[in-house]
């Protein structure tokens, strides 16, 4: 990995960044600053999904602010929560049967969150159209959070989706086109646990070169049917990041806020550090030490992986 490291040092400061967004209560040892307030994810459909994706079956929207369940509109929440400390919002939600997320219909309120109050928006869009990408370049997005999948198989009997992989290119160009700055996520495992499309995702995203690219392990969730599922073996994970780090040489690469917990966690973290990638969501105990160790000085930040105030 040594070669991962010189490609991160001749591109990049010698600075590694920790993220905590509001998802989830956050804190160890080294990291006991969070603020769940800072940075808030929103649902615009409440726990609804028409994809019920196996990996996930809408626990994931569980945990965010549902907008369903609110009085007024996006931009009457965003105005709670701003009163209340928020700097950024993350505006999520399920997808129809054709993967799009219904943001187009909250393109207005998205603007005015960012002209009149002043925060960060992160948004996950699913597979969107042509019309929600022209919406989404109106808004002044931090950034549209994509999952891009590899292998028609797992569109298939993973997010039952009737799609190819050629699909996200499609949708990175759209976005591009319309100068909305994308965060493309690549889940490793996703295929109940199996290496099958990462290295076709990776390609696609290469052909698109995003503000920043972030990886995520699959993290066996319980109420789903991969609950029992194990994810791909550590000596899988640290070579794709690897591949990741000299596939993007110039692009900031996140370890993202899934992945499997415990003694694996850990070590999923220090692969991360060692194959050069820019940061981590949600550090285990003891990474940010390992991180020192490397050379590198952390900065925190309460917010998705790359947001900066």
């Amino acid at each position: 990995m040594a070669d991962c490291m010189e490609i991160r040092r001749a591109t990049f400061p010698d600075d590694i960044r920790f993220h905590a967004p509001g998802l989830k209560r956050y804190s160890t040892s080294e990291y006991g600053g969070h603020d769940a307030a800072e940075f808030v994810s929103i649902s615009v459909t409440g726990t609804r999904c028409a994809l019920s994706c196996e990996h996930c079956k809408m626990k994931v929207l569980e945990g965010m602010t549902d907008l369903t369940g609110h009085d007024g509109t996006l931009y009457d929440l965003c105005a709670r929560l701003a009163e209340r400390g928020a700097r950024g919002v993350l505006v999520s939600g399920g997808s129809d049967k054709r993967g799009r997320v219904p943001l187009l219909e909250h393109v207005p309120d998205m603007i005015r969150v960012r002209n009149e109050l002043g925060l960060v928006i992160r948004a996950h869009v699913g597979v969107p159209d042509e019309a929600t990408c022209a919406g989404l370049g109106e808004v002044g997005l931090d950034g549209a959070m994509v999952d891009v999948i590899g292998h028609e198989d797992t569109l298939r009997e993973v997010y039952h989706l009737d799609a190819t992989p050629d699909a996200f290119d499609d949708v990175l160009e759209r976005l591009d086109r319309h100068g909305v700055p994308t965060v493309p996520h690549i889940i490793l495992g996703l295929h109940f646990g199996q290496m099958l499309g990462e290295q076709r995702a990776l390609e696609i995203v290469a052909q698109h070169p995003p503000k920043l690219l972030v990886l995520v392990v699959l993290m066996p969730l319980t109420g789903t049917a991969m609950r029992d599922v194990e994810p791909p073996p550590l000596e899988e994970i640290g070579p794709f990041f690897e591949a990741a780090r000299r596939a993007l040489p110039e692009t900031p690469i996140m370890l993202g806020c899934a992945r499997p917990l415990g003694a694996m966690k850990v070590e999923i973290d220090r692969l991360a550090i060692d194959a050069g990638l820019n940061g981590i969501a949600y550090p285990a105990d003891g990474i940010v030490a390992y991180a020192e160790s490397r050379g590198l000085d952390p900065v925190f930040n309460n917010a998705c992986c790359g947001v900066s105030w």
